[in-house]
């Protein structure tokens, strides 16, 4: 047999596309070629396979060797097909018989003496196998990774031999096993208790949790502003089984490790963080933070510091849910569903105006510095709420703070109780939805139209004020919001009073 075909999984964003690896033998002067667009890494891959075909013991053939990666219009990168390619030219040249390989996807690096090495990205291939009814055979290091989706049917293998020997019938391998990792630190995580005072700040940490509302803490150096956002993500409720699945595909294909986590990602960058890093980009377009943020909480420190233009290309993903990163070659698609958490001073020098460590500084300068954020980004954010300085006597006083455990209980029944009625949390409801699931009294609504004159409020502003309210009564375990309800969604606002 001269023809061989080989099936194996590129990487497109969070998808893994089938890939055919085709080999031809023909007379001719010993040559090996690549066709079907392969980037530089996968042409690199013709020494590695030969290499590792001649040090597990198997003939190279000293013949006209073609490679095509079909379909040629997607473009191939890494070494994730050198082991198809390898198995192609021993299929094809009859050293491993053609029918052993129908039922297989093959993955995997090779080293120059055979050994299977790890690759990004294998979890979206094990989950396209799965679907498609394929065994997926991988590097043993990507063994947990590739299991996490149920039933799915995965080789460990660590060198070209040993798959081999398997292939042939000489020494037959059984399934990986998935193993029972207990979850890192799971004890050991950020909890709420460790806040003291703060209580409207902890209480809006709350309602942000409990509707999936954006916040934006703003106030003096060490108060506890990055102290509360940390602790976010112990109060959220756990990831569902597919949501845990889609987190970790994104992370796989960034090179993380996500295994066996319940708690939601918390991704903090620094705010020298470029526009790229922050919604993703690159030759073959990665995952950016918001991505790795999705299904759990983007937190911005120091918000003012970060350049305007990289807040502002947070405003699409913040709306929709999702990034697209066009290139020339390729457009990718990536999820982007995260809660936006920030912080920021409420002066250029930190200390708020009335303070004398903060400067003498004037209303217009204070202006300046808080419009580095735009007011379109500002529209997208529910709440800001201010957190002062907090007693000396407090922090050394014994107090019995809430546990995040406490708190997460009173999420999760204002979570099932939005889930119940309307399918979704509150901040994803659309207007129309909004209309019907928020019904205020007209005296509340004529309070509600005067707020907003008064306070120049936008359309945007308004609906999320709605949003904020339905969850409020949501937490009181109330079937319809009243005026309370609504003053303090109004009060959690606390910025636009600054800003108006």
């Amino acid at each position: 047999m001269n023809l061989a075909r080989i099936r194996a999984r590129a990487r497109v964003g969070i998808a893994a596309p089938l890939v055919i690896v085709e080999a031809h033998l023909s007379n001719g002067l010993p040559s090996m070629s690549l066709v079907g667009l392969p980037e530089t890494a996968v042409k690199e891959s013709k020494d590695r396979v030969r290499s590792a075909i001649l040090n597990s013991g198997f003939e190279f053939p000293a013949r006209r060797i073609v490679v095509n990666l079909a379909p040629a219009e997607l473009p191939k990168e890494g070494g994730r097909f050198d082991l198809a390619i390898a198995l192609s030219i021993l299929v094809a040249s009859g050293q491993i018989p053609a029918i052993s390989v129908e039922d297989y996807e093959f993955l995997g690096e090779l080293g120059l003496d055979g050994a299977v090495r790890p690759i990004k990205g294998v979890l979206p291939a094990s989950m396209a196998a799965l679907k498609n009814q394929k065994q997926l055979v991988i590097p043993a290091r990507n063994a947990q990774e590739a299991l996490m989706p149920e039933g799915a049917r995965i080789f460990a293998i660590r060198t070209l031999l040993e798959l081999s020997a398997h292939l042939t019938g000489i020494t037959l391998m059984d399934y990986a096993i998935k193993e029972s990792l207990v979850e890192k630190d799971a004890d050991n995580q950020p909890d709420l208790s460790e806040v003291r005072g703060q209580i409207q700040a902890k209480k809006a940490l709350e309602i942000a949790a409990a509707g999936q509302h954006n916040l934006l803490f703003f106030g003096p150096p060490g108060t506890g502003k990055t102290l509360l956002a940390s602790r976010l993500p112990g109060i959220l409720p756990p990831l569902t089984d597919s949501q845990r699945l889609e987190v970790a595909a994104i992370h796989s294909i960034a090179g993380y490790s996500f295994l066996n986590r319940s708690q939601r990602p918390f991704r903090a960058p620094h705010h020298t963080t470029s526009g790229v890093a922050l919604v993703g980009g690159g030759a073959n377009p990665k995952p950016g933070e918001i991505s790795l943020a999705h299904s759990g909480v983007l937190f911005l420190d120091e918000l003012p510091e970060f350049p305007r233009s990289v807040l502002d290309v947070l405003r699409e993903p913040l709306e929709n849910g999702e990034i697209v990163i066009s290139r020339a070659a390729r457009k990718v698609r990536y999820p982007a569903q995260f809660q936006l958490i920030a912080a920021m001073n409420p002066t250029p020098g930190g200390y708020s105006a009335e303070d004398t460590r903060s400067g003498h500084y004037t209303p217009a300068q204070i202006q300046k510095y808080l419009s580095r954020i735009s007011g379109p980004f500002l529209d997208r954010i529910d709440m800001q709420v201010e957190v002062g300085p907090v007693s000396p006597r407090l922090l050394s006083m014994p107090t019995q703070e809430e546990s995040s455990k406490v708190v997460q209980k009173r999420v999760l029944q204002a979570v099932d109780q939005q889930l119940t009625r309307q399918g979704k949390l509150n901040a994803r409801l659309r207007p129309a939805e909004l209309e019907q699931h928020c019904k205020l009294s007209s005296s509340d609504l004529e309070y509600l139209h005067l707020v907003m004159e008064r306070l120049k409020l936008s359309a945007r502003s308004y609906h999320r004020i709605l949003k904020v309210t339905r969850t409020i009564a949501d937490l009181s375990l109330t079937k319809q919001p009243d005026r309370n309800h609504l003053i303090q969604a109004i009060g959690y606002r606390q910025l636009d009073k600054i800003l108006k």
